[in-house]
């Protein structure tokens, strides 16, 4: 046991975080991301990538089209390739050489087949089949782009970093909804403990603004409506909040087995010390109301991190601003902690961030290690009205400063699936 309290085992079957590099609506790098995060602010404002003036929701946390330039990192993809993709793809490109620059990892012959990709994605690429569904409606079946069917699948985004950066170890997609990112980060760590891979590049990605996603995520009827108030909207944990705001981007996170790591050299940022997955099996979007699925992934983490629910120092929330998910987390986090619930500080990013969907849980994975490397946990903003069934900590509005040595990482998604990732501060 180290003096966090969870088991070290050996090297070779620890997994550590060696780079991160985001996407997203609050900044295109992981220290652009934080800065906003510590200073409260929201990226929720009014829809502009097209006319929603006749939707009943007209916000979003949209990186946009004026804010990303793919044609800036050609130094990262050539042009021409990288205009032909999805943006989910094209986001995770960046991301992920955002990641490798920090880790210092060089991917080459002497390494690539031991090095993999799990990149997940809610719902791949939309925005290429809208322009395929257009092309199709308005010019006839041939004038759809030959590179559609191939860029609008899932698997792409992991596909496509391979193809860019040379890694030939496991490459597969989890679609989990919005549990997706934190699945797909849980899995490249069994991945490595288990030998198949000495790294991994994982995380998620999402681009989902367009019309129809937008039809589709209201009718659902968990979206905010608040669109004379777009900066408030996502409320977490408060009583009147209305539903989520959604958005897009894309989280990347290099995993290495450790002795690989030490003999490289890299520095290492933090490690992944436990990873728990369940299913509700109860509904196609509410979550159990008392929380019984996100209670056993919460157990199910704990157990392979071989830690106390006392030893956990900080919790981000999946906390989407919906009335039920909201609860539901709140009573898990109750039942799996005890009394000690009322005392371990949480935070929402979607707060400020919006709900990036399948990429929501790799791109607060990424905020939950810069949490224990900074010192401070970011705020739960527009928490005004206490809700009696959301009781806890949720550092409301101000950021805090504390010491986190071991951090988690909820998300829940449609279909009932849960996923909790535990994290270690690195102490050598």
């Amino acid at each position: 046991m180290n003096p966090n309290g969870h088991h070290d085992g050996r090297d070779d079957q620890r997994v550590v975080i060696t780079g991160m590099g985001v996407v997203s609506p609050l900044g295109h790098t992981v220290e652009d991301l934080w800065q906003n995060l510590l200073a409260g602010k929201s990226a929720a404002r009014k829809i502009d990538r097209f006319d929603a003036t006749h939707f009943a929701v007209q916000i979003c946390s949209d990186i946009g089209e004026h804010m990303f330039d793919i044609d800036q990192y050609a130094d990262v993809i050539d042009k021409k390739e990288a205009r032909r993709l999805d943006p989910f793809e094209q986001y995770a490109v960046v991301a992920t050489s955002q990641a490798l620059n920090q880790a210092g990892l060089t991917i080459d012959d002497d390494n690539r087949d031991e090095i993999g990709v799990l990149i997940g994605t809610g719902l791949g690429g939309l925005i290429v089949i809208d322009n395929g569904y257009k092309a199709l409606n308005e010019k006839g079946p041939m004038r759809v782009s030959p590179f559609t069917g191939a860029l609008m699948i899932p698997n792409m985004a992991g596909g496509q970093v391979a193809i860019t950066f040379g890694a030939r170890g496991p490459n597969f997609c989890v679609v989990s909804a919005c549990a997706t990112g934190s699945n797909s980060i849980g899995e490249a760590y069994e991945i490595i403990r288990r030998g198949d891979a000495l790294a991994m590049i994982t995380g998620a990605t999402e681009t989902i603004m367009t019309p129809f996603a937008l039809s589709a995520f209201h009718r659902t009827q968990a979206m905010s409506t608040r669109n004379d108030d777009p900066t408030h909207a996502s409320r977490p944990f408060d009583a009147k909040r209305d539903g989520f705001v959604y958005g897009n981007g894309a989280g990347i996170l290099i995993f290495e087995r450790l002795d690989f790591a030490k003999q490289r050299g890299a520095k290492i940022l933090a490690e992944v010390i436990g990873y728990g997955a369940t299913d509700d099996a109860y509904h196609i979007s509410a979550p159990v109301p008392d929380g019984n699925g996100a209670r056993r992934a919460i157990r199910r983490a704990l157990q392979k991190a071989q830690i106390k629910p006392e030893q956990v120092d900080y919790i981000n929330a999946h906390g989407t601003s919906t009335v039920l998910n909201d609860a539901a987390e709140t009573a898990a986090i109750k039942d799996v902690f005890g009394e000690y619930a009322y005392a371990v500080p949480i935070s929402s990013s979607k707060s400020m961030l919006g709900h990036l969907m399948g990429a929501a849980g790799a791109v607060e994975a990424v905020i939950t290690v810069k949490t224990m490397q900074e010192g401070w946990m970011h705020p739960t903003v527009n928490y005004e009205y206490p809700d009696p069934a959301c009781d806890l900590d949720y550092i409301p509005n101000t950021p805090r400063q504390k010491e986190v040595n071991i951090a988690m990482s909820n998300s829940f998604g449609f279909g009932g699936h849960n996923a909790c990732v535990i994290f270690a501060k690195w102490q050598n």
